[in-house]
């Protein structure tokens, strides 16, 4: 009977026309995830419920890493902008850090993310000023509490900003100069004749440089971009190298709260909840799990349930994210959340819709591929009630859920942006 069920739930290579064994997944893809799943298996002694336990340990770390980011440089640069921009707020929402064309940070202040808000981003008073000169600066802001700093500058880099990047490199953590306000420096130049956006960005790379090498800066790399939109330049580029320094716990909260600002970013997204499909498949079928009335195969719903929340939250496809979508591309909040077609808003993502899914795919065709790989990769995945049955049907829903909230993100993308 285990048998007929694992026959039933992925589509096989015949009938896709691809070598692939559900939701997309090549067999290549499957086999490297169950040679990962084996060695970790016998790093515990081949006792599954101690993997899916320490499995479990490392999903609720990730989803509760913590992340302090702090912008700083001169007074005026547009650091408040930034704080914002990166929290995916407008300068005059309620909750954003205050902005002017005066000095308005003042004190050390930190904005969590209006989603995430395990991520924190810091607003740092402008260096250099009356109130917080050089040498006491790097004490007033307490500067050790943060994992890493974005250097940033309106115009010109500075000396006092050399003298900060010095100060945090020998505290064994990152710092990146960016260049805030490019869309004005090119609005400005867009006016002259012979205007080249090329030339002009090129420009101000090898003025900011110069400026730090003048200051002391022996390698200066810097960014240019515009708080106003993340779309342009170079905040892609920006947050690739964020992503490269950080480890893997710190990693995973950035690309959660990475505005989703183009169908890459969204794919990048999408690739980093799909790393960790078949962990959640593991720990809902191993713990906590209970059988499913109708089903016959054990899950953990109250935590399939809260996943795949915070799967479509990471889309932006809870009702707060669409809200503040909404209001910046100035559109009715429901016609963007009617570009939600295949999955549900996240708020409205209840126990009811996972057994509804989870029902499908008790209906699904084709699984004998996946389900003998996986009794000859873990046999012990067998010895439990409902096993392979369990794993593999919640590794293939939770797959063609992410599927799915991609789709509806790239479409509510599109709605925004393009139409």
């Amino acid at each position: 009977m285990l048998w007929n069920a694992l026959n039933e739930s992925f589509p096989t290579t015949k009938q896709t026309g691809r070598n692939t064994m559900g939701s997309g997944l090549s067999k290549a893809v499957i086999e490297n995830r169950l040679e990962k799943m084996k060695a970790e298996l016998k790093m515990e002694d081949n006792n599954l419920t101690k993997l899916a336990e320490r499995t479990g340990k490392n999903l609720n770390a990730l989803t509760n890493a913590t992340l302090d980011i702090a912008i700083t440089g001169t007074s005026g640069a547009g650091k408040s902008s930034l704080v914002n921009a990166l929290r995916g707020i407008e300068d005059d929402e309620e909750g954003a850090a205050k902005t002017g064309v005066t000095q308005t940070t003042m004190e050390t202040k930190g904005y969590p993310h209006p989603i995430f808000p395990k991520v924190t981003v810091w607003d740092l008073p402008g260096i250099g000023t009356p109130e917080f000169k050089a040498d006491k600066y790097l004490e007033m802001v307490n500067f050790a509490r943060y994992d890493f700093f974005i250097i940033v500058a309106g115009d010109r880099f500075t000396e006092h900003d050399v003298f900060l990047s010095r100060e945090i490199q020998e505290m064994g953590k990152k710092f990146y100069f960016v260049r805030t306000k490019v869309d004005q420096s090119i609005d400005s130049e867009r006016k002259k004749r012979n205007f080249s956006k090329k030339k002009t960005l090129e420009e101000i790379r090898k003025y900011c440089c110069k400026c730090l090498a003048d200051a002391g800066e022996s390698h200066p790399r810097v960014f240019l971009i515009s708080s106003v939109d993340l779309k342009e330049y170079e905040f892609q580029l920006l947050v690739d190298t964020f992503e490269k320094d950080l480890d893997e716990l710190k990693r995973y909260a950035l690309i959660r709260i990475v505005s989703n600002n183009s169908k890459a970013i969204l794919k990048k997204k999408k690739a980093a909840m799909e790393d960790l499909i078949w962990k959640v498949a593991l720990v809902s079928s191993v713990t906590g799990a209970v059988p499913v009335p109708g089903l016959f195969f054990v899950c953990n719903i109250p935590f399939l349930e809260a996943t795949m929340r915070d799967f479509s939250k990471v889309f932006g496809l809870d009702e707060n994210s669409l809200r503040r979508l909404a209001n910046q591309v100035h559109k009715p909040v429901s016609e963007l959340t009617s570009a939600i077609r295949k999955t549900r808003v996240a708020d409205r993502i209840d126990d009811e819709f996972v057994k509804s899914l989870l029902s499908q795919h008790c209906t699904a065709e084709g699984i004998k591929q996946l389900g003998k790989m996986i009794v000859d990769f873990i046999p012990l995945l067998g010895s439990l009630y409902g096993g392979v049955n369990s794993f593999s049907r919640l590794s293939r829903m939770l797959q063609s859920f992410l599927n799915d909230a991609l789709e509806d993100a790239e479409r509510v993308w599109t709605t925004a942006f393009e139409n």
